[in-house]
């Protein structure tokens, strides 16, 4: 008996349930940590509104930036040609039947001249979204293999996680924009600290500085792996709710087992779009403990195991 069949089956609608669950608990922990770390820096700088506003203001501008125009500068890096239907109408049909039966418009879709299997989907919201699919993942899945990846890239959309991932970016922006406000502080500008401060505070200011600067130093790495952990219950809801919108978690199952054994490199992937991508294009399975816990994708072996427990 394989692996797979000895687990427990799990209900897909329960799955996709209790991954939205955690991660809308992770983000409200995230919302929380964020005001603390903000308030306690505030606070021993003298002035936590005018720091909470500026930071906030900041990574909305930089976040939102990216949120409106991220699909094109991901589809121009990933050298993503448009593919209109007189081009592949096989796999627009393909496309085409998923969307109807998620209730989604149709995404603009794309081919990626890359010979490595893997495909990724962007847009702030349905209604801008855009597919994107390598040549390897055209070539060598099969018809139920592709239409796993793609119910996965869908669920994306259908799930709005560019959205969620920005407003975590933005959670995350204002933790590391505090940190260095403080830091920068702390080492040029000690001496005006009585500028915000009155004399005389204490052992009490004196413990409020110290918390303060070691959440400086500690906040943007929890932040960022809170921001990670996000990003890897997105993908286990998008499998989730992939395998249940095409009723087949095995054709997901199959092109990630495709993918975890493929040893051509995405050479159009970087280090800024691989969390985009169905599966981390330089990570693979059987990751250390350590990998996992920095990277945007859970264990593809792990995602494989879930999938033919459903």
């Amino acid at each position: 008996m394989s692996r797979s069949a000895s687990l427990p089956r799990l209900n897909i609608y329960d799955q996709i349930a209790a991954n939205r669950w955690r991660s809308f608990l992770l983000i409200a922990f995230f919302a929380l940590f964020v005001v603390a770390v903000v308030e306690v820096i505030g606070l021993a700088l003298g002035a936590p509104l005018p720091l909470a506003l500026v930071g906030l203001a900041i990574a909305i501008a930089s976040v939102g930036f990216s949120y409106y125009f991220s699909d094109s500068l991901v589809l121009g890096i990933s050298q993503a040609r448009r593919a209109e239907k007189k081009d592949d109408p096989e796999l627009h049909n393909l496309v085409e039947n998923l969307c109807i039966g998620a209730g989604l418009p149709l995404p603009r879709i794309y081919l990626i001249d890359d010979g490595a299997i893997n495909a990724f989907a962007t847009g702030r919201n349905p209604q801008h979204a855009a597919l994107a699919v390598t040549r390897g993942a055209r070539q060598r899945l099969s018809k139920l293999e592709l239409e796993g990846v793609i119910a996965h890239e869908l669920s994306h959309v259908r799930n709005f996680d560019i959205r969620t991932m920005a407003i975590t970016a933005v959670l995350l922006g204002m933790v590391a924009i505090a940190a260095d406000l403080f830091l920068r502080w702390t080492w040029y500008g000690a001496g005006a600290r009585s500028r915000y401060r009155g004399k005389g505070e204490g052992a009490g200011g004196a413990v409020l500085l110290i918390i303060a600067l070691a959440l400086a130093i500690l906040a943007p790495i929890v932040a960022r792996l809170i921001h990670l952990a996000v990003s890897r219950q997105r993908e286990y809801l998008a499998d989730a709710s992939g395998a249940l919108l095409t009723r087949y978690p095995e054709g997901l199952a199959s092109a990630l087992e495709k993918i975890a054994g493929d040893k051509d490199p995405l050479d159009v992937a970087t280090k800024g779009t691989a969390h985009l991508f169905i599966s981390d294009p330089f990570l693979r399975v059987n990751r250390s403990s350590l990998n996992n816990l920095f990277s945007t994708h859970p264990d593809i072996g792990d995602r494989i195991r879930r999938l033919r427990a459903m």
